[in-house]
């Protein structure tokens, strides 16, 4: 078998078998593969694509190229996996919840990058809160809370590591089986059976437009049913920050806000929705309407936040001091952007505010960035609400004065305000799809 034969087979357009793909991944991440050639493969994949049973060959090959994480003695397994977007804390609410309601969530997390937040980024703001997991670690958690919050380890999918370095520098990030290939193999990896997919669509998302977004959903999910799994994508708007909090520990406080039943309506719905089509996989629960019942009953009780808390302290952090905390953790300087004249709100520019958090060092640019967990972003009005000249409409906070200044000039171009009333968005679900 030559390299050479399987980038022209695919650079016509034929398909390529399970034995083809993992000749390929073995060489790209042994070596023996020239990095001219896998990114030559790369581009033909761009270009031709691959159907479902070919992405499954390639998410089975990089699932297959490092550890797999076996969890014995524990069931149902299922998580929840978000394509990201701007104020994004779903996955903090929705893990304690969803083991509350008796599923074991094994979640596997990110940092973040450029104008989207990571998971883990959120959770290290917890003071000593530890991300990086041995196996053991995580199945012991497990056991005792009935959810981990993990980063991967260079042990788990190397072949993901090693094939988006590639893909960053050749322009075939965007590919959609490849990336459904990146996301499968991770989520599969930590021993995950079934899945649900939060596919962010919009301006403050990757998938900009709902087409693209819904050819996402299909690929996840049928490719996951090809490989045996459960699994259901939701596609959800993203035009505007999830809820009013972005920052890493600001968005803690929100979650803790949600965990307690008062948190902003459009996360309390993805978190109660995602939440019922994880019991829906799991198996405990007939249909959606009676997930979400579960899921609401649940959250209306302290068990998530005790199941939170307990979590913080299996991972190192300090629950009381998280508890504490809440509201006292700023950056230094602190400015309100104020509305420049009546009227209603007419929306904030999601991807605006993002790239304005990590400007100020609630993200990153580069990977190897410093965060700066106090700073960050605070809504005071939303889509659809009035305001009158000279209220509130954001508070920022900085740790760098000079930031300031600059900052309050951005924010003046990411908001708009009409005189005629706007109407508030009643959701943010835009499509649920199913696999087969």
């Amino acid at each position: 078998m030559r390299m050479v034969d399987l980038i022209r087979k695919k650079r016509d357009g034929q398909e390529l078998n399970q034995d083809e793909i993992d000749f390929i991944i073995k060489g790209i991440v042994s070596g023996n593969i020239p990095e001219y050639q896998a990114t030559s493969w790369l581009m033909a994949v761009y270009f031709k694509g691959m159907n479902f049973d070919e992405t499954a060959h390639l998410s089975r090959s990089m699932i297959n190229s490092g550890a797999v994480l076996r969890i014995e003695g524990l069931r149902p397994l299922v998580d929840k996996h978000s394509t990201g977007g701007v104020g994004d804390k779903i996955s903090l609410p929705l893990a304690p919840l969803a083991a509350a309601c008796g599923l074991i969530v094994p979640m596997m997390s990110g940092r973040g990058l450029g104008h989207t937040g990571g998971t883990l980024d959120k959770l290290e703001s917890m003071v000593g809160y530890s991300t990086q997991l041995k196996p053991e670690s995580v199945e012991d958690i497990l056991h005792k809370c009935g959810y981990a919050m993990f980063g991967q380890s260079k042990d788990v999918v190397p072949a993901d590591r090693t094939l988006y370095a590639l893909r960053d520098v050749t322009a075939t990030v965007e590919s959609i089986p490849l990336i459904t290939a990146s996301i499968l193999s991770k989520k599969f990896a930590e021993g995950a059976e079934g899945l649900v997919f939060d596919v962010k669509c919009g301006r403050g998302a990757f998938m900009k437009d709902e087409e693209s977004a819904l050819k996402l959903a299909k690929s996840l999910t049928q490719t996951a049913a090809v490989l045996g799994k459960k699994a259901v994508a939701v596609v959800t708007a993203m035009d505007e920050p999830l809820g009013r909090m972005i920052g890493n520990w600001l968005e803690v406080e929100e979650s803790l806000d949600v965990l307690e039943g008062r948190g902003p309506a459009d996360v309390n719905e993805l978190v109660i929705r995602l939440n019922a089509w994880m019991l829906v996989l799991g198996g405990l629960v007939k249909s959606l309407e009676e997930g979400i019942q579960k899921s609401q009953d649940v959250l209306a009780t302290s068990r998530p936040l005790e199941l939170f808390l307990k979590n913080v302290a299996l991972q190192g952090g300090n629950p009381d001091a998280v508890m504490a905390d809440r509201l006292k953790r700023r950056a230094y300087y602190s400015q309100v952007f104020e509305a420049p004249k009546a009227g209603w709100v007419q929306g904030w520019d999601s991807l605006g505010l993002g790239l304005l958090a990590s400007s100020i060092g609630a993200g990153r640019s580069k990977v190897d960035d410093k965060i700066a967990f106090n700073a960050g972003i605070q809504l005071l009005a939303k889509k659809g609400e009035r305001v009158e000249k000279g209220q509130p409409l954001c508070l920022l906070w900085v740790d760098n004065d000079a930031l300031l200044s600059l900052s309050l000039e951005q924010v003046a171009n990411l908001v708009s305000i009409q005189e005629e009333p706007v109407a508030p968005v009643k959701s943010l679900i835009l499509h649920e799809v199913m696999g087969a």
